[in-house]
């Protein structure tokens, strides 16, 4: 019988040629659905899937050996098959066709001539190739997977445009994680050939730029911070007349890399497949930070991560609207100082910027051939070109790129070793001769004479304006009570640091006592920072119309003068996080009181989102920002980042991406949307940390590099939940009701720190969660930041706290 079978076989490909491989078929084979090829190493998979939850069959590459099913390319991306009819085949011009039901074309090639000898292989690189056979030798692909890329680059596959074949290599985001039809979000190079632009690596969210590596540089894109060595692959950038791309491959080949755009966290992500962990791992990902949103600062701006503020103009440079600017709307950008006539080149210069992603490359010109003295020459002799930089900077330097126009999307980069030559007036660089330089210092001391006259006469009418407004505060405001200045300085003692309880982003806050007797606590807005003014007006308006028991109460405000003061009802416990991260405090906070705490926060949380008279996310919830009054009741403190939504509005965004590592959900941090559901993200991760005593901002377990979330979830998942308990309690005597109430609380803890915001529960949810013995609580889904490689951590946690925590609350630990 086996001998007959092959004979038949040995005839078969003598008269056809057909291939009885597993990794490729020929004209005279097809892959039905629950039939597959395998590479020949068995790295990759290609057959029929349905992903997710979808009951759509798509065809696709996928990596065999990995138990998490990760698909790497899709055939028939928006048109799925309903049933299992599904048939592919090599049709008698040699086009790869995909049929419904025998007769209806879903997807197919498009071959540019008929191949005779077609054959469909699925190589060990994941590349799903059709080559024709002549003379057994096989020629020239005739069409590649490669070519027509998906959401994952795999080593070896290009990034960028063939010229000549007309390629246009760019990367989709699958639409969410059961439909692969790509989304909005986009990757790849934008280049103008005509006009001779240097080629960028650009993210779009629909028409939009998202993020901008910045130009190549021989070395890396100019806007990627080196902070550390790479071990686990190598780049390479292809750049002539007839194509560019980016590329990667791997230096350890018993690794598994991949780069994968993600469209629920409008990121690019780096992933590392960890054997021992049956888990991908994040190695890198961009958006990073905040810097790295497009053109955050405008033209001729540049960012810096922990600056204040976080946007700066070039040298040379100002605000276009000093108002706009300093609201932390910096999308206008700077201008000059003093512009440029133009009339004689010579007048002109150029300064040197160090340490910079170079500008948007959009409206550049490029020229290999020039060396850095010959590209300024020509870039000087040019009234439109404003900068210019060498295209590499290997071996001394070589090539010219030069910019016209305002500067775009420039951000410092402490680890660069870029230099950027921007244009410049000779009065912005020190030039003047003594005779000038006399002129100049008279002019300025006139000049500076008058502005502080000026100013003087400003400062005397505002402040009788601002005196005359304080007797109107209760009606504009809706505030209780407006203090005078006297009266505070006398309850705090002239703010004497005897008084001090704390001091956060914006100013400290001190404890005072009014004539009364009654006990106040005063956050006063340092008048140096003026960044705070925004968030000091926010909270005086939002507090004041707010009531309820789990909310701290204002008394009332005082604007007088350069003070700006808020004057809130004195908590004696201090705030959440004194206790429950302090080995002496925790043992005085038992499990009931701690319950209470959750609920009560809870409670607070659902009147700021459905039955106050506005709809408000607080965007700051953290257990600093949790007062305790003398009965231990949880009070919702600090509402200087909260924002309002108006009507059944749910959702908002924002460019400024303000608050607390650790606390803030994913898509606050990498998109700038908030939601009543990013306040829930912040209150799972409360709740966590109440349970457990732990930081989840410095929680470091012993080998896992798990996050606080990703170790709940992984106890939860292996049926330990009750060890997340803080050790304070663990031996504490608890009848089955509190146990009930604790593995309650980390459920829904873990629900409302799941990645994906509509998965998260509302607080409504929420509050009968917690409340209901008999509710049956859905099982959550791994949570945001597993691991601490997830987590929006790509800076030292110094750099990390100036970065958001000097930009977040007025008082960050308004208490402590």
């Amino acid at each position: 019988m086996f001998s007959s079978l092959f004979y038949i076989a040995v005839l078969l490909f003598l008269l056809y040629g057909v291939s009885l491989a597993v990794d490729s078929i020929n004209p005279l084979q097809s892959i039905s659905d629950g039939e597959t090829l395998v590479s020949k190493e068995g790295v990759f998979e290609f057959g029929f899937f349905s992903p997710g939850n979808s009951k759509g069959r798509y065809v696709g590459v996928w990596y065999k050996k990995i138990p998490v099913q990760t698909v790497v390319w899709v055939a028939n991306r928006c048109n799925p098959i309903n049933d299992s009819s599904g048939l592919l085949m090599i049709n008698s011009t040699g086009n790869i066709v995909l049929l419904y039901q025998n007769k209806s074309v879903v997807w197919s090639t498009s071959l540019s001539k008929q191949a005779q000898k077609a054959k469909l292989e699925l190589l060990d690189s994941g590349n799903l190739v059709l080559k024709e056979e002549k003379n057994g030798n096989s020629e020239a692909y005739l069409w590649q997977s490669f070519d027509y890329p998906c959401n994952t680059m795999l080593p070896g596959m290009k990034l960028g445009r063939d010229l000549r074949k007309g390629f246009n290599r760019l990367f989709s985001a699958w639409r969410n994680w059961d439909d692969p039809c790509p989304g909005d979000l986009t990757w790849g190079i934008e280049i103008d050939v005509q006009q001779h632009t240097f080629p960028d690596i650009y993210m779009w969210k629909g028409e939009e730029k998202h993020h901008r590596a910045g130009p190549w540089n021989g070395l890396g894109t100019s806007g990627m911070p080196v902070s550390r060595p790479n071990y686990l692959y190598d780049f390479d950038v292809i750049y002539d007349e007839d194509e560019f791309y980016y590329t990667f491959n791997l230096k350890n080949k018993s690794l598994i890399t991949v780069a994968v755009l993600n469209q629920t966290t409008l990121t690019v992500q780096r992933l590392t497949w960890v054997e021992a962990e049956k888990n991908w791992k994040i190695y890198f990902f961009v958006p990073t930070d905040q810097c790295d949103n497009y053109g955050l600062c405008g033209g001729n701006g540049y960012c810096v991560i922990g600056g204040n503020p976080a946007c700066q103009c070039l040298k040379g440079y100002k605000p276009r609207s000093v108002e706009i600017w300093y609201s932390t709307d910096w999308s206008e950008g700077c201008e000059r100082n003093t512009p440029l006539e133009c009339k004689d080149k010579h007048n002109d210069g150029f300064v040197k910027f160090v340490g910079l992603k170079l500008p948007d490359s959009s409206y550049s010109c490029a020229n290999k051939s020039m060396n850095l003295k010959e590209c300024r020459a020509e870039c000087l002799s040019n009234c439109s070109c404003m900068a210019y930089a060498n295209s590499d900077i290997r071996d001394g330097g070589s090539g010219c790129i030069m910019w016209f126009g305002d500067l775009m999307d420039i951000r410092k980069v402490a680890s660069s070793k870029q230099a950027l030559y921007v244009r410049m007036p000779a009065s912005e660089l020190g030039n003047s001769g003594p005779k000038e330089r006399a002129v100049i210092v008279v002019t300025c001391i006139g000049g500076v004479s008058v502005v502080l006259l000026l100013g003087y006469s400003i400062c005397k009418t505002k402040a009788k304006e601002q005196n005359i407004r304080i007797s109107h505060s209760e009606e504009d405001l809706e505030l209780p009570m407006s203090f005078h200045l006297y009266t505070i300085i006398n309850a705090t003692d002239n703010f004497s640091t005897r008084n001090k309880l704390g001091h956060g982003g914006f100013g400290p806050v001190y404890r005072g006592r009014l004539e009364d007797g009654q006990e106040i606590a005063v956050k006063r807005l340092s008048i140096s920072s003026g960044q705070g003014i925004d968030e000091f007006k926010n909270e005086v308006t939002l507090i004041a119309k707010l009531q309820h028991r789990n909310l701290v109460k204002l008394l009332g405000c005082c604007i007088q003068g350069e003070e700006k003061l808020l004057v809130y009802e004195y908590m004696p416990n201090k705030s959440l996080d004194s206790f429950i991260f302090d080995q002496n405090s925790a043992k005085l906070l038992g499990w009931c009181k701690r319950f209470q705490i959750i609920c009560g926060i809870a409670r607070g949380l659902l009147y700021l989102h459905h039955d106050s008279r506005l709809r408000i996310i607080h965007r700051d919830l953290k257990t600093s920002n949790v007062l305790l009054d003398n009965e231990m009741n949880p009070k919702i403190s600090d509402f200087g980042l909260a924002r309002t939504l108006g009507g059944d509005l749910i959702e908002g965004n924002t460019k400024r991406v303000v608050g607390t590592y650790g606390y803030m959900s994913p898509e606050y941090v990498y998109n700038g949307q908030f939601s009543v559901k990013s306040d829930v993200f912040s209150f799972g991760t409360m709740v966590l940390e109440i349970v457990s005593g732990k930081r989840s901002t410095s929680f470091s377990p012993q080998n896992d590099n798990l996050t606080l979330t990703g170790h709940a979830w992984t106890l939860m998942q292996q049926g330990r939940t009750m060890e997340l308990l803080d050790a304070h309690l663990r031996d504490s005597h608890h009848d089955l009701q509190d146990l009930q109430e604790v593995l309650r609380c980390i459920h829904v803890g873990l629900l409302c720190v799941q990645h994906r915001a509509a998965d998260r529960p509302s607080m409504s949810s929420v509050v009968v969660m917690l409340n209901s013995d008999s509710h049956v609580l859905p099982y959550p889904n791994r949570p945001a930041y597993f691991m601490e490689i997830e987590a929006p951590q790509r800076y030292p946690e110094s750099s990390l706290k100036l970065c958001i925590r000097s930009r977040g609350s007025i008082s960050n630990h308004i208490y402590n």
